[in-house]
């Protein structure tokens, strides 16, 4: 099967723009064959178009070439964005099986574009002259990604190697969306069935409501403790009882470590193929060859960053396991295990900081967080303002629909939310795109958040607990950035900037979830309407370090191990994928038996099933960025329609149409400063 042998039908709804209010597609019309038909026949357009613009007897111009290119795809654009938000949030078996069958399609279409030498010589030539074209400085940077993204892609090779980094990036595709699958198949397998209610003791109510109900679901006797991506899953901050704190940690951190859905060779393959990828390309390794694309610049780079963290995190890990040894050996735990970390970890936290966070769960009310919280700042800040518009429908019943206008009234975009864990809807929380802003194609954005909290027991309020507040602020963060976007080309738009730039924005937007304008509007106990009390918040801060060295720690493991996997060459021997990972993280100075990695390989969706191969240092590297700047919005007041302005404008509207660093210099009016970061995570030294 290929794109040229598709014809699709002719009710297909994704065949043309949706007619719906800025373009929001159809959902309720569309089925999983219109998506396959119409990527497919999608697919075919584009290369239609593509063969035009290479045939084009004129010579290669701006608008010939390098806008065409922008104007070429739209069909494939459209059904792909439908299709892919669809595999993560609402995968079936028949979605998982178009999927395999478009994965390697995809692959090739992409490199059929990229890889191709009349095409390249085009861009090549508009590139040699983009000075001397009266271009402007939006235009003069497309050209000059465009020119980038095909010599990254491999443009320059010859015929042979050509068809070699075809192959190789097949069979990528190919293994991605295997370890994706298997992923989401291991973990559904491995939710812990407790036959006892007796055993959740430590749970709210409410929460083992959920248990019972999903155990109904699924279909198995007593209650159902399902697994979130990351290793920490958060019940074992509450579980008293250490035998089912046990089994919950060892079917985390086991997820697709062996059996049908093992990922373990998926996972060694996947690096072996990019580190081919990567030499042919002309790159020492993997890693080399991702940051030739980021604002980090070179390995060497994020060495130095990692290494100026690795001793202090260890030392601050260090010392909370004595202090987490020193409470549970008052309940007879002779021997600290991983899987006391988290329930120790809290009781701490309320004893020394008169913070339990598992109690205040209460005051976080979803809808209320979202409403009173995450889109009163947004209105404080930016203009915005979020309008229910229930006359719109998403992919799935749970998905609501906002309409997003300005302080002049009108309309910016739409928001989808999507906020409850379900099966077949991948780990994680996230935002995503159906519809990017574009001058060029006259186009608003239509944005979308996933996240996966537990929903309330029929009835109920759902309520969040603190982390999960602190992920709805981060995620709508790249809602505004993607809402915020005014480019002139859709390669620019919101979020399509570096990796290691584009976790910034997000992490910014998290400082409004515990600012006191903020926290009054939306912290209100779901039972009595009571504000959170002033000194709960009070101890809230000062307890903010405590826990930090397990943090830095766990995201450290993941990050190096992400660059160990990727630092590898064709000729590494890398042998048994646990028995690398083990000595990856000794090597590295993070081993540490009691905090694993936040992600170990198996699960490590981000670098083996995501965007983030040998780019996951970004969140902190990002986070020097978000540090610095929460100090710009304080010594400015804060919460002040005047600084929202400063950051929409200069940073979040253009996207990447400008140096990102360039765009942080706009607002900060200087390179950042890395202190602010080292003190929030108590990594400055002592004196």
């Amino acid at each position: 099967m290929n794109a040229a042998s598709v014809a699709p039908s002719a009710d297909n709804p994704l065949l043309e723009p949706s007619p719906l209010p800025l373009q929001l597609p159809p959902f309720a019309e569309i089925t999983l064959e219109h998506c396959r038909e119409a990527m497919l026949a999608g697919m075919a357009e584009q290369r239609a178009e593509v063969a035009g613009i290479v045939g084009s007897p004129e010579p290669p111009t701006f608008e010939n070439t390098v806008v065409a290119l922008e104007r070429s795809g739209r069909l494939y654009r459209r059904a792909g964005a439908v299709f892919h938000n669809l595999a993560s949030s609402v995968a079936t078996d028949r979605l998982r099986e178009i999927e395999r069958e478009l994965a390697p399609l995809e692959s090739a279409h992409a490199d059929a574009l990229r890889l191709d030498p009349a095409l390249f010589g085009r861009i090549d030539a508009v590139h040699a002259q983009r000075h001397d074209s009266d271009l402007d400085a939006e235009a003069v940077r497309l050209v000059e990604r465009y020119h980038l993204d095909f010599v990254l892609a491999g443009a320059r090779l010859d015929e042979t190697d050509r068809a070699r980094l075809t192959e190789l990036n097949r069979e990528l595709s190919e293994l991605s969306t295997t370890f994706g699958q298997n992923l989401q198949l291991a973990s559904e397998a491995a939710a812990v069935v407790v036959p006892d209610a007796a055993e959740l003791d430590g749970l709210g109510d409410e929460e083992v409501a959920a248990a019972a109900r999903a155990a109904a679901d699924r279909g198995v006797p007593g209650f159902l403790i399902p697994l979130l991506l990351p290793t920490g899953q958060p019940v074992l901050t509450k579980l008293r009882n250490r035998g089912l704190r046990r089994r919950v940690f060892e079917a985390s951190v086991g997820r697709a470590s062996g059996g049908e859905h093992d990922n373990g060779p998926v996972a060694v393959r996947i690096a072996r193929v990019r580190a081919e990828r990567a030499r042919l390309l002309g790159f020492a390794t993997h890693a080399d060859l991702v940051l030739a694309d980021q604002t980090a610049g070179s390995t060497e780079a994020v060495d130095a960053m990692l290494a100026r963290m690795v001793g202090p995190s260890m030392a601050n890990a260090r010392a909370e396991a004595a202090a987490l040894a020193e409470v549970a050996a008052a309940d007879g735990v002779t021997e600290l295990a991983p899987w006391d970390w988290a329930f120790y970890s809290e009781r701490v936290r309320a004893e020394r900081y008169s913070v339990d966070t598992t109690a205040l769960r209460p005051w976080f009310e979803l809808d209320r967080v979202l409403v009173d919280g995450v889109f009163a700042a947004a209105e404080r800040l930016y203009g915005y303002r979020f309008t229910p518009r229930p006359d719109l429908v998403g992919h799935h019943p749970d998905v609501r629909v906002w309409e997003v206008t300005d302080s002049a009234g009108e309309t910016v975009g739409l928001y989808l939310g999507d906020f409850y864990a379900r099966e077949g809807k991948r780990g994680g929380a996230w935002m995503s795109s159906f519809v990017t802003q574009s001058r060029l194609l006259d186009t608003r954005p239509v944005v979308v958040n996933d996240l996966n909290v537990t929903r309330g027991a029929d009835g109920q309020p759902t309520l969040l607990t603190l982390d999960e507040v602190n992920t709805l602020f981060h995620e709508f963060g790249h809602t505004l950035h993607g809402l915020s976007s005014a480019v002139t080309y859709p390669r620019f738009a919101g979020t399509s900037v570096p990796r290691d730039f584009v976790e910034f924005p997000s992490q910014v937007n998290e400082m409004w979830a515990l600012w006191p304008e903020v926290l009054a509007g939306y912290a209100r106990h779901v039972g009595t309407g009571e504000p959170l009390p002033a000194s709960v918040v009070e101890a809230i801060e000062a307890a903010q370090l405590w826990g930090e060295g397990f943090a830095t720690l766990e995201y450290l493991a993941a990050t190096l191990l992400d660059q160990a996997w990727h630092r590898i060459t064709p000729e590494t021997e890398v042998g048994n994928p646990q028995e690398f990972e083990r000595a990856a993280l000794e090597a590295a100075g993070v081993a540490h038996d009691l905090v694993p990695p936040r992600y170990r390989t198996t699960y490590f969706q981000h670098v083996f099933a995501g965007g983030y191969a040998a780019g996951y240092y970004s969140y902190i590297w990002s986070e020097v960025l978000d540090a610095d700047t929460v100090e710009w919005f304080k010594e400015n007041g804060g919460l002040r329609r005047e600084n929202g302005e400063v950051f929409r404008s200069r940073l979040l509207a253009v996207g990447g149409s400008v140096d990102p660093l360039e765009a942080f210099r706009a607002v900060r009016g200087r390179d950042a400063d890395p202190t602010p970061l080292l003190r929030r995570r108590g990594l400055l030294p002592a004196g």
